[in-house]
């Protein structure tokens, strides 16, 4: 049988070929337009973002953050300034044994064992070749011991930082406020640009509300990078400017009077110019450190102050609010003046007590024995009780409380940090709504007696007190408190002045009114018979005066208050306001002592140390508080 013989079909195999061959142009010439496109779009379309990323890798713009201004009491003296602070900085790719050198660290001391971990974590996440912080501000045997092993630790350095400091301490602390690390808030509402390498912002008081004209304006400097981000030249350079000095209105001698008379003590004092609203003593205590906490506290350090029972980090004469009691007395007898239930001649009994008609609850008067007859003046000069009981029951609360509003109490008063309490006079509206008491339920005539004292819901701050003070000293006119007197350019030393910001005074008085409550606040301090004549005696200037004491807890009408039987935080609070020279006032005085018990035996005498130093430029020193040789 014949094999059949297969003959190859060669059309099919070149049409084959054809189409394989086709369909492999096709592809190639797809893919060369891709490829053409996306040079198109590179090269074309989005050269000029590619360039510039280009540039970006080859320059990089590297800030130079501003020194900040001072600032500066009224009499030129730093309250806080830039001061070199020395810190050890590591570049890792310089250390040839990570391990050994951070053992040695910690057995040098300069380095706490505990931070460690901490610290690698800091150093792995840089780069190799940037400088770590390892240690701040180190102290001068820190930086002896460090430099008698520096040939040990290469890679390690000493540099020269400038960091905040306050020469004054705890004198000046709530008044200036500190500098801290700039937080995730803070970036908030900064500018990224203006701050591009600012560590530290101010955080509260001045340093905070005068944040813009401390800081300055950021510079920069044009570099040239190598593919690793290390700096190989400099193209250009913007200089910095500094921030503005900040004047401040505070007087250091009254300053450092007030702190020493306070220290051991929680309590604030606050003086004011009544002349134009110029702060010029700003304390409260116990205080904080702040250099301490703008060198950076730790966690450990910061809780235990703000868990201390002293609230050493609380700010009494801005935020505290206390009953005025007695102080208070010289604008409720102006209000009996101007409306005319009282003059400065009647006379109203005082046997010690005084009830309210159809009631036998008995209001008493700190003197059990009761001053006799009595009139304004007197009332005034011995702080009698049953007068003001008398002349509140005529004003009646609506009368009283808006007169008191229009020296400043119960409303903040605009100083210029922020955080100020707005203290409270009381009315039976607010009360309605504080309580959501029904229309027949509101306000008991009670209420309005012992609000002529200061007592019952009325509660004033420091600094509301000193505004209030200085209103009465200038016999009505009010200024709005203020603690920026100016700011100077710190490169040509031109000072811009602030000026005074007048506030509607109060409703005007004849000048005989104003007489005779001047008259008896003099008695207070000079007279025979006034409360605090101990501190007037000897005086150099005439003062004029009034005490306060409020109670922190109501004593039954069966029991007698005895500060002996009572615990140290639940005694009295003493008050004590003052202005003088008597005849043309320069500075008035407001001091509130927590549980001191008696305004004229704890707080006048501090009032008066105040305006000793102030009138007469006592000096003294920052440690002490003791007058310098």
């Amino acid at each position: 049988m014949a094999r059949t013989l297969r003959i190859k079909d060669h059309w099919r195999e070149q049409q084959l070929f054809t189409g394989r061959l086709i369909v492999s142009i096709v592809i190639v010439l797809g893919l060369t337009g891709l490829v053409i496109g996306r040079l198109v779009q590179l090269q074309v379309h989005q050269y000029e973002y590619f360039s510039a990323q280009s540039s970006g890798n080859r320059i990089r713009v590297q800030p130079i953050p501003p020194i900040r201004g001072l600032i500066l009491d009224r009499n030129g003296k730093v309250l806080a300034e830039n001061t070199p602070s020395y810190q050890l900085e590591m570049t890792r790719e310089q250390v040839p044994d990570m391990a050994d050198t951070l053992r040695r660290l910690v057995a040098s001391g300069i380095v706490q064992e505990a931070d460690l971990p901490e610290l690698k974590e800091l150093l792995a996440s840089r780069r190799s070749f940037d400088t770590v912080v390892v240690a701040e501000r180190l102290t001068d045997e820190e930086l002896a011991a460090f430099a008698v092993q520096r040939p040990h630790f290469p890679g390690l350095e000493i540099r020269a930082r400038l960091g905040r400091s306050y020469p004054y301490g705890t004198a000046a602390a709530h008044v200036l406020g500190y500098v801290g690390g700039i937080s995730a808030d803070d970036k908030k509402v900064l500018d990224p640009v203006e701050y591009a390498g600012t560590t530290h912002v101010g955080k509260i008081s001045v340093e905070r509300s005068f944040e813009a004209e401390l800081h300055g304006t950021s510079g920069h400097e044009d570099v040239v990078v190598n593919a690793h981000g290390r700096k190989m030249q400099m193209l250009n350079r913007v200089r910095s400017l500094p921030g503005r000095d900040v004047i401040l209105t505070i007087d250091m001698n009254a300053q450092l009077a007030a702190d020493a008379a306070l220290r051991g003590r929680r309590g604030a004092a606050v003086a004011i110019d009544p002349r134009n609203g110029e702060v010029l003593a700003f304390v409260s205590t116990p205080a904080f450190d702040p250099n301490a906490i703008s060198a950076g506290l730790s966690r450990r350090a910061y809780l235990a102050l703000q868990e201390d029972i002293d609230k050493p980090l609380f700010n009494r004469a801005l935020r505290g609010q206390y009953p005025p009691g007695s102080t208070i007395k010289p604008m409720v007898a102006l209000a009996a003046l101007h409306y005319g239930v009282t003059s400065p001649e009647r006379r109203v009994g005082c046997g010690g007590a005084f009830s309210l008609p159809g009631s036998s609850h008995r209001y008493r008067d700190w003197k059990p024995e009761g001053h006799g007859s009595i009139n304004l003046y007197s009332a005034i000069e011995q702080s009698c009780d049953v007068y003001f009981y008398t002349v509140a029951r005529d004003l009646g609360i609506e009368r009283m409380g808006g007169f008191l509003t229009t020296f400043g109490l119960g409303h903040v008063t605009g100083l210029d940090i922020g955080g100020e309490q707005a203290g409270l006079v009381p009315s039976p509206a607010w009360k309605r709504k504080a309580f959501r008491r029904p229309a027949d339920q509101v306000w008991f005539p009670g209420e309005t007696v012992i609000a002529g004292i200061g007592q019952g819901y009325l509660l004033v701050t420091p600094l509301q007190l000193a505004h209030a003070t200085a209103t009465v000293a200038a016999r009505g006119q009010r200024f709005q408190p203020t603690l920026l007197r100016g700011s100077r350019n710190s490169a040509t030393g031109t000072i811009e002045y602030e000026a005074p910001k007048p506030l509607p005074p109060v409703p005007e008085q004849d000048a005989a009114r104003w007489d005779a409550i001047i008259e008896g606040m003099h008695g207070v301090m000079h007279g025979p018979r006034g409360t605090a004549r101990a501190v007037g005696l000897n005086a150099p200037f005439q003062m004029a005066g009034k005490s306060g004491t409020a109670q922190v807890f109501t004593v039954a009408q069966n029991q007698k208050y005895n500060a002996k039987d009572v615990e140290e935080r639940r005694r009295d609070h003493a008050l004590f306001v003052a202005f003088a020279p008597l005849d043309a006032p320069r500075i008035a005085v407001a001091v509130v002592i927590e549980n001191g018990e008696s305004g004229s035996k704890a707080a006048a005498p501090i009032a008066r140390a105040v305006m000793e130093a102030y009138l007469q430029g006592t000096t003294l020193t920052a440690s002490t508080g003791t007058p310098a040789s």
